[in-house]
């Protein structure tokens, strides 16, 4: 017994990658779950800057002396457009909301009427959305200090309440905040049928197995080397690309066939509506699909054994998926972590199915995400086959 351990223990020693990964993935993703969760606050900004488009149509004194206000508090960082602008932005998921000022914000504020203020937002961002709710009310309250404070101070009263009891924005919350001081206007997600857990889970999910079921396909190759079914198929009057294509397509295929079940499934018993974009939703599923499949077999390719294979396609499947946002929503992680999200194939796939189910968007929309995936696919799967062709399909 003690032999045979020390043999094993040998080949395992032996196999400097397979140890090394031994170690380094759950050292990688203690470290990136750790990011995710903010709990490395050495390493994160904790005073991010929250993104808010701000549309002053009233152009007045008092308007820009609040804007003014608002800019130089810490965390707040606001950027100018106009109404059709920020509108299209908040739907393409490049900001979080809004605030707009109507025509006659001065002069309601003098007259003590109704203020012609309104905060458009994505209910994606409902978290973000609750916080600059209250900075901005606070900041409207202030201001209107400055011009009669008595005439306000009933109104001031309702408002601090109000704020101390409101934990969040929710659909049948937003109603409830004073119309007088801040109107809150859902522009993205405001069906009712909407359900922004069930695409996430529906879209990040997928997309995390499907990297496993490639991964095995890739990894199948290497097991067919080992045990020789290779060597006796280059015997053949097969060429090596033949056999390397066939692979790719049959994991294309697999990719294709289980993300389509995955949406069917989710149609049938989960009550995803699948059919608001159906020519969007199939060429995204044929390049997330193509992507996916590159992934598994570039992995392979760069692999010398099984064991390899397979904790080289574990670390970075739960890497790409930790920082992609199939395990975490993206809208739940810090800053930092969304800029290193375009780095992993889940972050387009996850980003482009949001846009059709969520957002809506047309087949336009959704083209840069279509691109990168298939690009991506390409680049990969060049690469493989040059891979391949130097090193399992030759023959010692």
């Amino acid at each position: 017994m003690l032999k045979l351990f020390r043999k094993d223990l040998i080949l395992f020693l032996n196999d400097q990658k397979s140890f090394i990964l031994t170690f380094l993935v759950p050292v990688i993703l203690i470290s990136l779950f750790a990011f995710a969760y903010g709990g490395v606050n050495d390493f994160i900004d904790s005073s991010e800057s929250f993104q808010l488009l701000v549309v002053d149509q009233d152009q007045s004194e008092l308007s820009s002396e609040f804007l003014s206000n608002l800019s130089s508090l810490n965390g707040m960082h606001i950027v100018y457009s106009d109404l059709d602008s920020a509108t299209n932005l908040i739907i393409r998921g490049k900001y979080p909301g809004a605030l707009i000022f109507h025509p006659g914000f001065q002069d309601s504020v003098k007259i003590n009427a109704g203020l012609p203020v309104e905060l458009i937002f994505d209910r994606e961002q409902e978290f973000e959305i609750a916080m600059a709710q209250a900075i901005i009310i606070n900041s409207l309250i202030s201001s209107v200090r400055k011009i009669e404070m008595d005439k306000y101070i009933e109104i001031n009263r309702a408002i601090s309440n109000q704020i101390q009891e409101e934990t969040g924005i929710t659909r049948t919350k937003a109603g409830n905040i004073s119309q007088s001081f801040l109107k809150m206007t859902s522009i993205v997600g405001e069906k009712d049928d909407l359900n922004l857990g069930l695409i996430q889970a529906v879209a990040g999910t997928s997309i995390l197995m499907l990297l496993f079921s490639v991964a095995g396909i890739g990894t199948s190759i290497l097991e067919e080397k080992e045990n020789g079914t290779i060597k006796r198929l280059l015997y053949s009057p097969l060429k090596s690309r033949t056999i390397l294509y066939s692979k790719m397509l049959f994991a294309l295929f697999v990719a294709i066939l289980q993300l389509t079940v995955m949406f069917l499934f989710s149609w049938i018993f989960l009550n995803l509506d699948i059919t608001v974009n159906v020519e969007a939703m199939i060429l995204m599923i044929i390049s997330t699909a193509f992507a996916i499949s590159s992934v598994g077999i570039f992995l392979a390719s760069i692999a010398v054994s099984r064991h390899q294979a397979s904790s080289l396609s574990t670390l970075v499947i739960l890497v790409m998926s930790a920082v992609g946002g199939s395990m975490i929503p993206l809208f739940a992680m810090p800053d930092v972590m969304n800029k290193i999200a375009p780095f992993s194939i889940n972050y387009w796939g996850i980003q482009g199915f949001y846009d059709i189910f969520w957002r809506s968007l047309p087949l336009r929309e959704i083209l840069p995400e279509i691109f990168v995936l298939t690009g991506t696919g390409i680049v990969l799967t060049v690469i493989s086959i040059r891979l391949f062709s130097k090193s399992i399909f030759k023959i010692a």
